[in-house]
């Protein structure tokens, strides 16, 4: 199994930004589609971006315009900027890989980073 290594948390002030990394064990072409979600205090863990192995880039209605995904084959990571962080970004960021076989989807996760916004 493909292990994913999250990396870039921390602390901002709102309005700040944050680079996030996701390096995998393995080369990022095992997986069909890799993905950032998060879960925040509570709620849900949710899909806030995510790229395919096209290259196709898809975002979170709460993100787009500010959040970017973007892969690096060569050092088998994916990133996510993020730029005008909301206190509402608050949360656990957690990686994600999801290898399509057949009628069946593995997923992959990394351990999780926090990504906290506050004044």
């Amino acid at each position: 199994q493909v292990q994913l290594v999250e990396s870039g948390g921390g602390l901002v002030q709102p309005g700040g930004s944050l680079r996030l990394s996701c390096a995998a064990s393995r080369s990022i072409f095992n997986f069909n589609a890799m993905g950032w979600y998060r879960q925040a205090p509570g709620k849900e863990r949710e899909l806030v971006a995510e790229i395919t192995s096209g290259e196709r880039t898809n975002y979170a209605d709460s993100v787009k315009g500010r959040f970017t995904m973007s892969r690096s084959v060569a050092k088998n990571t994916v990133y996510l900027q993020m730029n005008s962080l909301k206190p509402d970004d608050t949360a656990v960021y957690y990686c994600n890989g999801k290898t399509i076989r057949g009628l069946t989807t593995l997923d992959s996760w990394g351990q999780g980073t926090q990504v906290t916004v506050s004044s």
